[in-house]
């Protein structure tokens, strides 16, 4: 065998393979640097990501300012805390100093060193703790600014000078002003660490502040100094030469300094410092500070020591009192600067990161819905290309009645923006190729009912053909002339056979009809007779096995259609050789032949269309037998396989159980016709119980007797090898008692005379398909009627009588009008047998 299905449409579609395959396999490579190429979540995220980072770069920036700013006030108000230990380190040295000052005077004039000594021991004691606890505040701002850092050091390396110049206090080895120097040094490297904190640019206020207290604790030094000045000329008895300039110096800085701090003051500080200075123990020590300036020629007058150091002490500690108030308000300034500040950070940090996570959530539900509405979208694309649309399609292919109403799923997206926008136009162009479906499947509704009508008009042109074959069959006695008239009869069978595939190519169902189960023996036959070259079929071994009557027709439609491919696409001195047996209960006839072969592609692709019957197209009417086969295999119930042999092809038919009856009594009616003998006897065909059937029999003295032959006398020999006789599928499933009785194939033959039944008794043994679930007998329809109603032999030939001509064409034209009328309606049902009935077999449907 050479069939094959058509390359175009040989293949299964994609999806037949695979349902729903969300795989888009793109024409061309995607490339990542070209931005038409990138997939909308990453066209989504950069859109996202893209500003995001702009805003958080700027954000950054201003967050770093406001940081650097907050801390720089956080350490600048560290600092200016860290004055109350600066400021009790200052009065400390101050006291140290100027009660180091007098002793040195009493020193000079021949005092006692180690009262001195024992005198300045407290002083010096009350320094070292105030340098301590200025050292342990100063630990948490190590990592302050380098500026800072370097005046904290400067500080303490002229603190330990003092230390060191201790020791040349009571030998009084060193001038007075060798001595005091590492005190001034020490207290105004203090002070140039109280005045070290900045606050950075933009802040006047903080400024002023350190401005107050710093121009006040120089007063309060300068002050010191004076005091220090006059107590060691009180102790000493006279002033030094040089004591009058440095006293006048003092003075001069000491208003400069008070002067500075009034302008840099705030009213409350200056009403405070005014209330201070008109105290009674202020006004004291001022009395007698200038009691010690010189008027005129007058030289100054030597204070009393203890007197002066008494009044200067409670002045200084009203000093004290007035630069720890102002340092109090510097403080408590720079700790609300520097928490309005970090609350502004906080502020401002917190803006942004709630603006940016409300950009950012606002973005992902945007984008998430557009991302969404894509991702419906193509899943609805993908599920119209390979589920819908394929299923609408294959509805319109395989409808027989009406065309079924084809619903359109409406649009997944309902958004009125551009994506609802393209959702809707997918959903119309699924609908305009419904549309055009629908209009296809019409077409090809009309188009099957012309190939019916006119199969119909050829059907009966072919049986009338048949019939007036017949005629001429029984009357000619010439063989040469008999011979051809066998042949024009095979040519008209094909005909027929031709017919009915073009009715098979419409999806309608063959007009033959048999009603009784028949033997696969004779199934085998009536397909070999339908065939061109029947002589190179060879049954060879049947199983017993019977067919339901109403798959007769299509079964022996469809092997003819195997054998004719077989017997064309094979040498012509070959044989084709079918067999019948059973394998696991089930039926399996084979049919091999020695011809062409396929190839294996050519054979995978038979297969799938045998598996899968496809639609009726050009390819389909250009491989009309591969089409035929595959549609009555799938009708039937049939697998259908082709498997290449070792010099051609080997066809495999499975039957279903659903085709199978238990065997009928048709066959045992009358004996076979001679014309069916004949002809098996010419091409040595296989008896269905699988003996040979020898188409002479015997006679006394080993002569070979010819059995007769329709048109000849019985005296007449037909040699064993001379012209095959052909046989046609009635002669085979109808023998000529029920021919005559008109069973069997649907004819086209006038009525005949009714022959005279013989009396018969009805069977002895009532004919039945088994028992059913219940136990019950199965009743076979007809089985007893014609078992009593007919006789075993007919007693004599029917006659026929011929129509009236006018009664026929009255009957056909009113039959064909009819039909016309029952096209024209346009049915949506197919009738469906009764659930519960039973089949020509006895089988329970």
């Amino acid at each position: 065998m050479a069939a094959g299905p058509d390359p175009a449409n040989g293949a299964v579609s994609n999806h037949r393979r695979r349902r729903f395959d969300v795989r888009v396999v793109p024409h061309r490579r995607r490339s990542p640097f070209r931005l038409r190429d990138w997939r909308m979540s990453t066209k989504l995220a950069t859109v996202l990501v893209v500003p995001s980072m702009a805003f958080l770069l700027l954000a950054g920036v201003q967050t770093s300012t406001l940081v650097g700013r907050t801390t720089a006030l956080n350490d600048f108000s560290s600092q200016v805390g860290i004055g109350r230990q600066i400021t009790a380190a200052v009065h400390q040295l101050q006291q140290e100093r100027d009660r180091s000052a007098g002793e040195l005077g009493e020193l000079r004039k021949g005092g006692d060193r180690q009262t001195a000594a024992n005198d300045l021991k407290p002083l010096q004691a009350a320094t070292d703790k105030a340098i301590v606890d200025l050292s342990r505040a100063a630990e948490p701002l190590a990592d302050a600014d380098a500026s800072w850092r370097v005046a904290f050091s400067e500080a303490l390396e002229a603190y330990d000078q003092v230390v060191d110049i201790r020791a040349a206090i009571p030998p009084a080895v060193l001038s007075s002003e060798t001595i005091l120097s590492n005190y001034h040094r020490a207290v105004g490297a203090l002070l140039d660490l109280l005045a070290e904190p900045t606050p950075g640019q933009n802040q006047p206020a903080l400024n002023d502040a350190v401005l107050r207290y710093v121009q006040l604790a120089r007063v309060k030094e300068l002050s010191s100094r004076v005091r220090a000045q006059l107590y060691a000329a009180a102790r000493a008895g006279a002033y030094g030469t040089d004591d009058r300039v440095v006293l006048a110096d003092l003075r001069g800085q000491q208003l400069t300094a008070l002067g500075a701090f009034r302008v840099a003051a705030t009213t409350e500080q200056i009403r405070r410092y005014d209330e201070t200075s008109v105290s009674p123990t202020f006004l004291v020590a001022t009395g007698l500070e200038e009691r010690s300036l010189s008027s005129g020629a007058a030289s100054p007058q030597v204070l009393p020591s203890e007197q002066w150091w008494s009044a200067s002490q409670q002045r200084q500690e009203l000093l004290r009192q007035l630069e720890a108030g102002v340092l109090d308000d510097a403080v408590r300034q720079a700790e609300e600067a520097s928490d309005d500040q970090l609350r502004t950070t906080l502020l401002v940090v917190g803006g942004v990161v709630t603006v940016l996570l409300a950009a950012l959530l606002i973005s992902l539900l945007i984008g998430r819905s557009v991302a969404r509405s894509m991702r419906l979208l193509r899943s609805q694309a993908l599920r119209i290309a390979q589920v819908e649309l394929p299923d609408a399609l294959d509805r319109l292919k395989t409808v027989t009645g009406g065309v079924p109403r084809i619903d359109v799923a409406p649009a997944v997206v309902r958004s009125l923006d551009e994506i609802g926008e393209l959702a809707e136009a997918f959903v119309a162009v699924h609908r305009s190729a419904v549309t055009v479906a629908v209009e296809q499947a019409l077409m090809r509704r009309n188009v099957n009912a012309m190939f019916v009508n006119l199969a119909r008009r050829s059907q009966v042109l072919v049986e009338r053909q048949l019939e007036l074959l017949d005629d001429l069959e029984r009357e000619e006695s010439d063989p040469d002339q008999l011979e051809n008239l066998f042949k024009l009869d095979h040519l008209a069978a094909r005909m027929r056979r031709n017919d009915e595939s073009l009715l098979v190519l419409a999806g309608t169902d063959s007009t033959r009809r048999w009603n009784r189960p028949v033997g696969l023996g004779a199934v085998l036959l009536a397909a070999a007779a339908e065939i061109e070259q029947y002589q190179r079929v060879r049954i060879e071994s049947v199983a017993d096995v019977h067919v339901v009557g109403h798959a007769v027709g299509e079964l022996v439609h469809l092997l003819a259609e195997l054998l004719e491919n077989a017997t064309a696409f094979s040498r012509p001195d070959t044989v084709v050789v079918v067999t019948a047996r059973v394998e696991a209960g089930a039926p399996l006839i084979e049919i091999v032949d020695r011809g062409l072969g396929m190839s294996p592609a050519a054979l995978v692709q038979a297969n799938e269309v045998l598996a899968s019957p496809p639609a009726a197209d050009v390819a389909a009417v250009e491989r009309m037998g591969l089409f035929v086969v595959s549609h009555l295999a799938a009708r039937l119930g049939v697998r259908v396989r082709l498997d290449g042999g070792e010099d051609g092809l080997v066809a495999r038919l499975g039957l279903p159980e659903m085709l199978l009856a238990p065997a009928g009594n048709v066959e045992l009616d009358a004996p076979p016709s001679a014309r069916m003998l004949a002809a098996s006897a010419a091409r040595g065909v296989a008896s269905p119980s699988g003996s040979v059937r020898q188409a002479a029999a015997p006679m006394p003295g080993g002569a070979v007797r010819d059995l007769p032959v329709a048109g000849r006398p019985p005296g007449v020999g037909v040699p064993r090898q001379g012209r095959p006789m052909p046989v046609r599928a009635e002669d085979v499933l109808t023998p000529v008692a029920a021919r005559g009785n008109g069973g069997g194939w649907y004819s086209r033959q006038g009525p005949t005379a009714p022959a005279v039944p013989a009396p018969a008794a009805p069977p002895a043994v009532p004919v039945t398909a088994g028992t059913n679930e219940r136990g019950l007998p199965v009743r076979v329809p007809m089985a007893q009627l014609s078992a009593v109603t007919r006789s075993a032999q007919p007693m004599s030939a029917p006659t026929r009588t011929d129509p009236d001509p006018e009664a026929v064409g009255g009957m056909l034209s009113r039959l064909y009008s009819g039909v016309r009328r029952a096209e024209a309606e346009d049915t949506t049902e197919i009738p469906v047998p009764p659930f519960g009935g039973h089949d020509e077999g006895g089988r329970r449907q």
